[in-house]
């Protein structure tokens, strides 16, 4: 028989992305309506490891839907990953009548999830990260705002960048997936876009090309660069020596993490928020919220884990075919 939820826990860990306090609005008022309590955890598993847990009433998520970051901030925790973190997590939860909690957050904070199942706390992911690089889902709250973000930005660097006749190398974050670098590429109309799942490290063909390309009358040369590949500034120098042409390294570091969610964030992480309170209350647990093929939908967070996400290759020759 499905335990009964009195009482939700609510936790953003990891990296933080616009649209985790529409989420966290969401959870907190659709978890009220269904007659149930909110208790919401600061700073992530650090945070429920310290006990830094508070009741959460709807007026206390007032005013948050379009503000970036997360009220509840968020941090990295060593000791969670531990048996000992994970067990006391859990007793922790239980004493504080925790009998469910939704987890905001990547895979790192999911595989904390699945270990808080596995001790009896029930358990739902939400995918919050501006790196889209949670295989089981098309969307992740944040992206859709990191992306205009960083496509704005570049759109700046772009106007300077032509006035001078320069060479732009523009760093956006992505350690392990490219998918920002690659829709930027797209919707910037970049000349290169360097991605760490397709870069085979030939500079030359970069040279080559930004040479080619000045020949035919470009003013601009645009290098859309992953943050997993990186170096922008000393790769910029050798461009410049190699092809005499002016370069310049623009990295946008943590900007893309803050602003303003787009609406998709924020209605996107509503939805999400409010599938999670309901898929607790009909006593799921160990489930990744997700969003595929139009719909939002759930799996299983060992499934979810599994799943291997790949760069679309469809999408990456568009954005090479529309570079010339």
């Amino acid at each position: 028989m499905a335990k009964e939820i009195k009482t939700i826990g609510v936790l953003t860990s990891g990296g933080d992305a616009p649209g985790m306090n529409a989420a966290i609005r969401a959870v907190v008022r659709e978890a009220i309506v269904k007659g149930l309590k909110v208790k919401g955890i600061k700073r992530g598993y650090a945070g429920l490891l310290q006990e830094e847990i508070v009741d959460m009433e709807a007026k206390d998520v007032s005013d948050i839907i379009e503000r970036g970051g997360t009220i509840l901030q968020t941090a990295r925790c060593m000791e969670f990953t531990t048996p000992e973190g994970q067990q006391k997590g859990a007793e922790i939860c239980k004493k504080h009548g925790i009998d469910g909690i939704i987890v905001i957050g990547g895979d790192g904070s999911f595989k904390g999830a699945q270990k808080l199942a596995a001790l009896g706390i029930n358990t739902i992911g939400l995918p919050g990260t501006i790196d889209l690089d949670i295989a089981c889902t098309e969307y992740t709250i944040g992206f859709d705002t990191a992306v205009n973000t960083a496509m704005e930005a570049i759109d700046k660097v772009r106007d300077t960048s032509t006035s001078h006749e320069r060479c732009s190398i523009i760093e956006v974050m992505g350690r392990g997936a490219g998918y920002i670098a690659l829709w930027c590429g797209i919707a910037n109309g970049a000349e290169d876009i360097l991605l760490p799942e397709k870069y085979d490290f030939d500079e030359q063909k970069l040279v080559n090309n930004i040479i080619e390309k000045r020949k035919h009358g470009k003013k601009h040369h645009i290098i859309v660069n992953a943050e997993g590949i990186g170096h922008s500034a000393s790769m910029a120098k050798r461009i410049e020596a190699a092809t005499g042409i002016e370069t310049r390294a623009t990295i946008l570091g943590h900007m893309q993490r803050g602003g303003s969610p787009t609406a998709k964030d924020r209605v996107y992480a509503s939805t999400m928020g409010a599938l999670a309170v309901d898929l607790l209350c009909e006593g799921k647990t160990n489930r990744v919220v997700g969003y595929r093929h139009g719909a939002f939908v759930d799996f299983d967070i060992d499934e979810a884990l599994a799943m291997k996400k790949e760069i679309s290759e469809y999408e990456y020759q568009i954005a090479k075919n529309l570079s010339i």
